[in-house]
């Protein structure tokens, strides 16, 4: 089958694609924040009754220890979190929040808040067990070295185990932040104007679909390559540096 190729045309649509572009990175960006700062919150909690966190959470230890009764459903809950978001699909996640989860709580939920929460505890899912990997692949020698020199826990985190286990947690971040912005595509389905669905807007207009995918994909192509070029140079330095 014989095809003509028209690509000028889309010129016109230069705003409308450029606006979706700024939603995906803005959507991209804020889930990653939230997602950070949610999935630390949950790797310190899965860590609450491991040894080698024991010797820096001792603050948190003392205060909890007449309330011990909490930890163990506190792990069972940060557990189910984890794994109900990691091992379910994002797509069947945003649908069954932005239309069931309404139902639930019998309250509506805008398709924003709907993408940007459901995007948030997808991406914390993951960053949890970053954090959690990371601290606890530091070897166990350290711990006791930084014991032994007489640090405080707190001091011990900051000098000596975060030091090391951030640069094993950069690779892994990175590459979850460059997927996190390919996950965003998926908020399409729930009529978010990412730059997905104003692509589809602008197929339905003027019935050209391939040529139209074509420049989203390029698109997403040039969002997300120099990123994974990033990702790669620094994994080598990583290397080069052992």
């Amino acid at each position: 089958m014989h095809y003509q190729w028209d690509f000028p045309f889309l010129l016109r649509y230069a705003p409308l694609f450029w606006k979706g572009v700024l939603v995906t990175l803005a959507y991209t960006a804020g889930t990653i924040l939230l997602g950070l700062l949610l999935g630390l919150v949950i790797g310190l909690g899965r860590m609450a009754r491991t040894s080698r966190a024991d010797l820096w959470l001792v603050p948190v230890r003392y205060w909890l220890i007449s309330r011990k009764f909490w930890l163990f459903p506190l792990q069972w809950l940060l557990i189910a979190f984890v794994e109900a978001f990691r091992c379910t699909p994002l797509l069947v996640q945003i649908v069954w929040v932005y239309y069931a989860l309404p139902v639930v709580l019998n309250v509506q939920i805008p398709a924003t808040v709907a993408a940007v929460m459901t995007l948030s505890c997808y991406t914390a899912a993951f960053y949890a067990e970053i954090f959690r990997g990371g601290i606890m692949s530091i070897e166990r020698g350290q711990w006791d070295a930084a014991r032994a020199l007489g640090l405080r826990p707190w001091s011990m985190m900051r000098r000596v185990i975060l030091p090391q286990a951030v640069r094993r947690m950069i690779p892994p971040f990175v590459n979850q932040s460059i997927t996190q912005l390919k996950n965003t595509s998926l908020v399409s389905t729930i009529a978010v104007p990412d730059l997905l669905y104003n692509g589809t807007m602008i197929t339905a207009d003027t019935y050209r679909p391939l040529e139209v995918y074509t420049v989203v994909a390029v698109i997403y192509f040039v969002l997300l390559f120099p990123s994974t070029m990033l990702a790669q140079w620094y994994e080598k330095r990583l290397q080069t540096d052992r």
